[in-house]
């Protein structure tokens, strides 16, 4: 995911683009209001999936950037900064911020709010949820491949009409990976969604969940495991083409 961090101080925007290059995200730095402005569609078409915009600009205030950033493009736009009073943080929700963050903050935090945030972006989009047609819809894919139902509203797994008993954190891990059969999802970004954390500890935990996961459903070769990068659910290639 590539990512605009609009933020003038270097040391926080030079810790911000390593941590963040960390966790699989492609950052862009600007330094100042004009320079977003100009890295936003150079060629005619939107560079980025979310803007990370500070407020304290050395040539433009915030919150003018970001009303630019909306009458040019649809790019999800996170405020982050030190003003925590409660009418700036209304003041950039009104004007067009899909959500607003105070520094000092949690990582974790800031990594769950940009994914949550590209996600109704993504989810908004015309043709969305129609794109699809019925052999491509995960579920069905799912269910033809090994027999997996997922029971959104009892937040239960179902394989070949057998309930399996799963933990929350189980469930929101498969959920996670059934949203995309076939892509791979990056150990940081299961931990940042599952788990709300960018702990490097609960590694370990994701490691015990993907173990516990394959015991249970009994369906070898669907979780596979892609070395150094992360996990990601397999569906047979012919299914895919049908």
């Amino acid at each position: 995911m590539r990512l605009l961090l609009v933020e003038d101080d270097e040391h926080v925007a030079a810790a911000l683009v390593t941590v963040l290059g960390k966790h699989g995200f492609e950052v862009r730095h600007a330094r100042s209001g004009n320079e977003a402005l100009d890295a936003l569609v150079p060629d005619g078409r939107p560079q980025f999936r979310v803007v990370l915009l500070d407020l304290g600009l050395p040539d433009r205030d915030g919150f003018e950037v970001c009303d630019q950033i909306r009458r040019r493009v649809g790019i999800p736009v996170i405020m982050v900064t030190a003003r925590s009073e409660v009418r700036d943080r209304i003041h950039g929700l009104n004007i067009g911020a899909d959500d607003y963050i105070v520094k000092p903050y949690d990582m974790g935090e800031l990594l769950a709010r940009i994914h949550a945030v590209a996600r109704r972006d993504s989810a908004s989009r015309p043709g969305a949820a129609t794109s699809q047609s019925p052999a491509e819809d995960p579920v069905a894919m799912l269910s033809r491949a090994f027999g997996l139902e997922l029971d959104q509203a009892a937040r239960r797994a179902v394989v070949r009409g057998e309930d399996v008993a799963l933990t929350r954190k189980e469930y929101e891990l498969l959920t996670l990976l059934a949203q995309s059969p076939g892509v791979v999802f990056r150990r940081e970004q299961i931990i940042s969604e599952v788990w709300h954390s960018s702990w490097d500890g609960t590694a370990r935990s994701l490691e015990v969940h993907v173990a516990s996961l394959r015991r249970k459903l009994g369906l070898p070769g669907l979780i596979e495991t892609v070395r150094g990068i992360g996990y990601k659910l397999a569906v047979p290639t012919h299914l895919v083409q049908d």
